[in-house]
């Protein structure tokens, strides 16, 4: 509604300078078809919003006044943005043709609504003051801070509802999805406010011809970030893979790190938890039970919540030195070292140095240690998994992580499998 109002309203008028916003257009529509999403989800054109934003924050065109306002901006993004959609979508299905394949779907439709509110944004607090002439006093430095300064307006305003499209899409907490979005702002999103700053000030100084070479040092930053992609694509199977080594090697049941990982990601959404650490999460509840491999013997049933403490502690330990050599991050190998251990200190105190990774790996894994027991020996009048678990609350679990995972059951929620995409 607001690209097609602000198209109709600029064709109603008549463009301003309509070879400049050509090729402002034709640059959007090249960047939003310039590649795959990136870490996190954040941004699937980085270039095109980058275009964008420059063109939302021109003032002067190498020297000369521009006039062409803040609709104009919006119907500009708009319209490369359309063009851009078509052109990977044609591009999809022509793929699609020669491969003999299934179409797949056209993503980044909701990065696209969000790039038009945020230039529209961005272009309602520069354009006013800069056709005002407010700007014409402002000497060079002020000038570039001011532009700095609605840039980075801008771009948290993208995070806030970039935030809301990722717990719609997920399911996570706000809280932990803006944080999600705030993180990923360091990242390619601090890269793309400033290229989009420096193009609107070279533009201003140099002319159109600065927009395709400024553009290619954000091009190189979104091909290492698509490289990121890869190298955490391929760790996620390879800790797949060695998590399956207890199951075929006989120490587990099947499936039994996959359900503890769906749990514990469960869980963790439920507690607050953000994407990346999710990710941390899961890595570790597939791996937590490699320590069963230094058994002589294996666990019945492999369930190791059955275990005494200090015989559950030392399988964490020892399975958290052969996790710790397979080049995982730290977090995950120290989440398995301590995942068996108590809640509360000896006095008493809540153990602050306890991650909370750790205890919702142990929640879960006795939970379906537990169920699995209750499934192949059935006993009437057996207490229910999470009532045995209660009566340990306290010291060997967390009250926290049970009350999570009561609430889970009281919605008659199925964990759904989780994913390697670390934010």
């Amino acid at each position: 509604m607001l690209g097609g109002c602000a198209l109709a309203h600029t064709l109603a008028v008549g463009a301003n300078q309509a070879r400049v916003a050509l090729a402002f257009a034709a640059l959007i529509a090249l960047g939003q078809c310039a590649g795959p999403a990136l870490p996190g989800d954040r941004e699937p054109a980085p270039v095109a919003t980058a275009v964008a934003l420059a063109y939302a924050l021109l003032g002067p065109l190498h020297g000369l006044p521009t006039g062409h306002g803040v609709l104009q901006a919006t119907a500009v993004t708009a319209v490369g943005t359309a063009a851009g959609l078509v052109a990977q979508l044609a591009g999809r299905a022509a793929l699609a043709a020669v491969r003999r394949r299934p179409r797949s779907p056209l993503g980044g439709l909701d990065a696209a609504a969000r790039r038009l509110v945020t230039v529209t944004f961005a272009a309602l607090l520069f354009q006013p003051l800069y056709e005002s002439g407010a700007t014409d006093r402002l000497p060079g430095p002020a000038y570039g801070a001011l532009l700095a300064a609605v840039a980075g307006l801008a771009a948290l305003g993208d995070a806030v509802l970039a935030a809301g499209q990722q717990r719609a899409r997920t399911g996570l907490r706000y809280s932990a999805a803006l944080d999600d979005q705030l993180h990923a702002l360091l990242g390619i999103g601090s890269a793309q406010v400033a290229t989009g700053l420096l193009l609107s000030l070279l533009a201003g100084e140099a002319g159109l011809w600065a927009l395709p070479v400024f553009c290619v040092p954000l091009l190189l930053a979104q091909a290492s970030f698509r490289r990121a992609v890869e190298v955490r694509a391929t760790t996620g199977q390879t800790i797949e893979t060695l998590a399956r080594a207890t199951e075929i090697a006989g120490y587990t049941t099947p499936g039994h790190a996959r359900r503890v990982a769906d749990t514990a990601c469960a869980l963790g959404r439920e507690l607050g938890l953000g994407s990346r650490e999710l990710t941390l999460l899961e890595y570790a509840a597939l791996m937590h039970d490699i320590g069963q491999l230094s058994l002589v013997e294996p666990v019945p049933g492999g369930a190791t919540a059955l275990l005494p403490d200090d015989e559950q502690q030392r399988i964490a330990r020892l399975g958290s030195e052969v996790i710790r050599r397979t080049g995982v991050p730290r977090q995950v190998w120290q989440q398995v070292a301590r995942l068996a251990d108590p809640c509360r200190l000896d006095d008493g105190r809540h153990d602050p140095t306890l991650p909370l990774a750790s205890r919702i790996i142990r929640v879960a894994n006795a939970h379906d240690d537990l169920r699995t027991a209750a499934a192949d020996r059935p006993r009437a009048g057996a207490l229910d998994p999470l009532d045995h678990l209660r009566l340990d609350a306290g010291r060997g679990y967390d009250p926290v992580v049970l009350d999570a995972l009561a609430r889970l059951g009281r919605r008659g929620h199925r964990a759904a499998r989780c994913r390697f995409a670390a934010r």
